[in-house]
């Protein structure tokens, strides 16, 4: 699977995890996950690469207990699973 596919995996895990996510022009600074107003946001800076933009979906899914036992393809699963015992 392409990075670009796996990063709307992410996007869609995180959204049904309960994320609002925003994808925006960023500069390369400020982005990520946040809790603010009782919400969990996830901030994606567009200026980023698509892996660099993957990497930070994936830290905000691996803030949450059980993430790999969503709806994640067993490719996204075996990455999250990799990142957060490596």
């Amino acid at each position: 699977m392409h990075t670009v596919e796996l990063l709307e995996e992410a996007v869609q895990l995180a959204e049904q995890a309960g994320f609002v996510v925003r994808q925006d022009w960023f500069g390369g600074s400020a982005a990520g996950a946040c809790e603010f107003k009782g919400r969990r946001w996830i901030f994606i800076d567009l200026a980023l690469s698509a892996s660099e933009q993957l990497e930070q979906v994936l830290d905000a899914l691996r803030s949450l207990p059980n993430v790999t036992e969503g709806d994640a393809s067993p490719q996204l699963r075996r990455i999250l699973t990799l990142r957060t015992t490596a």
